[in-house]
């Protein structure tokens, strides 16, 4: 994982993004409403965070371990002034656990925010990241998708690495279901609301964002069939990396 998500942060270092951290304990307001999800919207429910309390912090202060990196997007966009090239990499949290989830895995998320940005930017620099993860000529996708802090939004795909229609092996292929395609990140155009939650003129600045999961690109590029090995810590997994 570590590996992995050092060679992604590298990429994106690599087209002019600086890395920037933060906390893995949030405050609600950076994980949620400034990024412009509804107060009832399913991700702020019980069953999908890990609400944490803090000793002797005001009543009305609600934190929790973070469901995701955007929230350092909010922490730079409402501390910096723009052009702002960021992207940050860590470990978040959601009440999930099966064979393709974890209660915790890593995200790499990024954005890009200045004047005049558009969607043909967010493709051209996402398209330059999976021909250097991936190498070149492979095929680059993108599908409408919703998420509430962009618009419009997209989920980005990758032509599937496992296979090929050349030999008749994409018919029966596994990892793509035999469509050909692996879904990799989502992204999309930066909602205004979230410019405005962050104390950034909508009016003048624009911006892109994106997010990726670390162990799924870790289990696609090794071949490893359950998110759960990964965090068993058995030497006999390990030795073989």
């Amino acid at each position: 994982i570590s590996l992995v998500r050092d060679e992604i942060l590298d990429t994106f270092r690599s087209l002019g993004f600086e890395i920037a951290w933060g906390p893995e304990v949030e405050l609600e307001s950076n994980n949620f409403e400034k990024l412009a999800f509804p107060p009832d919207h399913p991700a702020t429910d019980m069953q999908d965070t890990f609400w944490v309390q803090v000793a002797n912090a005001p009543g009305d202060l609600r934190t929790l371990l973070r469901t995701h990196t955007s929230s350092v997007q909010v922490r730079e966009m409402s501390t910096h002034t723009p052009p702002l090239a960021i992207v940050s990499g860590g470990a978040v949290y959601r009440r999930d656990d099966d064979v393709t989830h974890s209660p915790m895995f890593h995200q790499v998320e990024g954005f890009y925010v200045a004047r005049d940005v558009s969607f043909a930017e967010l493709k051209g620099v996402l398209t330059a990241f999976v021909h250097r993860l991936y190498g070149e000529g492979t095929p680059v996708r993108f599908r409408p998708s919703y998420f509430p802090f962009v618009e419009p939004g997209a989920e980005a795909d990758v032509g599937c690495v496992f296979c090929s229609p050349d030999d008749g092996s994409r018919a029966v292929c596994r990892v793509c279901k035999g469509t050909g395609w692996l879904e990799v990140l989502g992204c999309g155009m930066i909602h205004p609301d979230v410019l405005e939650h962050c104390g950034i003129d909508q009016e003048r600045y624009t911006g892109f964002a994106f997010g990726l999961g670390v162990e799924r690109v870790a289990m696609l590029r090794y071949g490893i069939p359950d998110i759960r090995v990964l965090y068993e810590n058995d030497p006999r997994f390990l030795a073989q990396f």
